[in-house]
């Protein structure tokens, strides 16, 4: 298994994968999260279970970065349950440095005491387990998910996700007006979260806490799912 980008083709194949690693992990919370599964694609997507997930970094490389906090909010096409969420913050291997504190505002004095990611660990992955991942640019959760994991338990953490960033750009992006627009050198239409939930008259929310972007990912995907699929698409259609 080379990378999550390798795997993340939508296939029949996540599940082959979930099935292999949940015989081969030493991991014990890693095998239970495998052994949940996913999802057949052919499921229609109002029959999935979903976890909206957002991290907030010290930086955008999962190489050289590290996560500071966690949000989960647990949905489906239908319901949004944001109590039954959970909010981590972690204290990050790399230190902070003023402009990730100016963007996610958590401070130094807020890590200082914080549990390691590996102490949340074993939560975050059951908190997941047996339902489908869903963020707002699928180049931060999982890879920085992954990484963490492997440097911690050894292993590699890897799953589908529903990215709402990704059908935003295919929406808004993809057409012959945006074409035509780039043509003559405009700018091409923001697909940040809070711009994307402003085309579909969502309320504005303060940005950059885990789990209110986590939540704002959640009600993203059902407008965008109510706008532009049916709830009977497959899910495979939608994961990446």
């Amino acid at each position: 298994m080379a990378s999550s980008e390798k795997k993340a083709t939508g296939s029949p194949t996540w599940r082959t994968f979930f099935a292999e690693q949940s015989r081969v992990c030493r991991d014990p919370a890693l095998r239970q999260f495998y052994a949940a599964g996913v999802p057949d694609p052919d499921t229609p997507i109002q029959d999935v279970e979903m976890m909206a997930l957002d991290f907030e970094t010290t930086g955008m490389d999962h190489h050289r970065h590290a996560i500071v906090s966690i949000g989960l909010v647990p949905f489906t096409l239908r319901t949004i349950r944001p109590n039954a969420g959970h909010y981590w913050v972690v204290y990050p291997q790399r230190p902070l440095d003023e402009a990730s504190i100016v963007f996610h505002r958590i401070t130094h004095a807020e890590v200082a005491n914080a549990p390691d990611f590996d102490e949340v660990l074993d939560e975050v992955l059951a908190a997941l387990s047996g339902r489908l991942a869903v963020v707002h640019y699928r180049h931060i959760e999982r890879p920085f998910l992954d990484t963490a994991v492997l440097a911690r338990r050894g292993e590699r953490c890897l799953f589908p996700v529903i990215d709402t960033m990704t059908i935003e750009a295919l929406q808004e992006r993809q057409g012959w007006m945006s074409r035509l627009k780039a043509f003559f050198g405009g700018k091409p239409v923001s697909i940040r979260l809070g711009d994307s939930r402003a085309r579909y008259g969502l309320p504005a929310y303060s940005s950059h806490h885990a789990k209110l972007d986590a939540l704002a990912t959640a009600e993203l995907l059902q407008a965008q799912i109510a706008r532009h699929y049916r709830p009977e698409t497959p899910v495979g259609e939608l994961w990446i």
